[in-house]
């Protein structure tokens, strides 16, 4: 570390201090006034002027929130979904990646074809919805979990990372007696943990978030997840007509609590889970994608 710096490298260092900072406050401060409104009065939250904390705090949204049967369920079905996305999907493309990293599989280079040649067609969305209908996944919850086992770039990650492994250790194993499966799970495992949390990272935020699926391929309402139930109830809120403060209802004027409040709470309700997990989860999520994206 050079502790005698130039005065242009001082102010260069000043500035990008400075000039980051305010590129952190820009993207930090809409969460923030989320969090705020969230726990603001959504009557006074209307007058506006509430940008940096509550002025009347409450937590009858929260309350109101979770009083939603609707919206109860709605997390249970996301908490499920993302839960067996992340086993299964990391379980298959664990699976999948240590077979195809091994050089002396037969058809080895017509698989690895096979799957990077998938990826470059699609049906559309209306085969694809047809396709759903048939295997009868469309008024199921399954249709959340099994679609999306295998991704192309998960399985080429993992993949890639296995293959930095040196073959010697698997070799000295089979000496042993070791299987495939014990080599994989007790060998392979430990060692690529780094590339098996960003997969489950990047799994289990696209679960979470996943409300195009529920949207569009879904029938049955009463299993959509949250991330849904949030788009529709925006579109629901954005869709309504604003009420004049003099023709309110004198029921509604008693509420603390407004369809727009509501929506800041359950936007961090919905944020909050991936806000908490990714911070255990970051140093693997690093590593894990500098060392597949750069050996091998």
């Amino acid at each position: 570390m050079n502790l005698f710096r130039t005065t242009s490298q001082k102010v260069f260092q000043v500035f990008n201090y400075i000039f980051l900072s305010l590129i952190g406050l820009v993207c930090f401060y809409p969460f923030w006034y989320v969090l705020v409104a969230s726990f603001n009065s959504g009557r006074d939250f209307t007058k506006g002027g509430v940008y940096f904390w509550p002025r009347v705090f409450t937590t009858a949204n929260y309350e109101m929130a979770f009083q939603d049967k609707q919206i109860v369920t709605s997390l249970i079905i996301s908490v499920s979904r993302t839960v067996l996305g992340v086993v299964l999907g990391v379980a298959l493309t664990c699976l999948l990646a240590y077979a195809l990293c091994i050089k002396t599989l037969p058809g080895r280079t017509f698989f690895n074809f096979f799957f990077y040649f998938t990826t470059i067609f699609g049906g559309g969305m209306i085969p694809y919805y047809m396709t759903l209908r048939d295997l009868g996944l469309t008024d199921s919850f399954w249709l959340y979990v099994i679609p999306s086992l295998y991704n192309f770039f998960n399985f080429l990650l993992v993949r890639t990372y296995l293959a930095t492994i040196p073959t010697e250790l698997r070799e000295s194993a089979q000496i042993d007696g070791a299987g495939e499966l014990r080599i994989l799970f007790q060998i392979y495992f430990p060692l690529a943990m780094p590339v098996i949390a960003t997969v489950a990272l990047y799994i289990g935020v696209g679960q979470w978030n996943d409300w195009f699926t529920a949207a569009y391929y879904q029938s049955d309402t009463d299993l959509y997840p949250a991330a849904t139930l949030l788009q529709r109830k925006l579109n629901e809120a954005m869709s309504q007509t604003t009420t004049k403060p003099g023709q309110e209802n004198p029921m509604e004027q008693l509420r603390t609590y407004t369809p727009q409040s509501l929506q800041m709470a359950f936007v961090m309700i919905l944020t909050m889970p991936i806000i908490v997990v990714y911070p255990f989860l970051q140093k693997y999520y690093v590593k894990g994608v500098m060392v597949g994206s750069v050996k091998g």
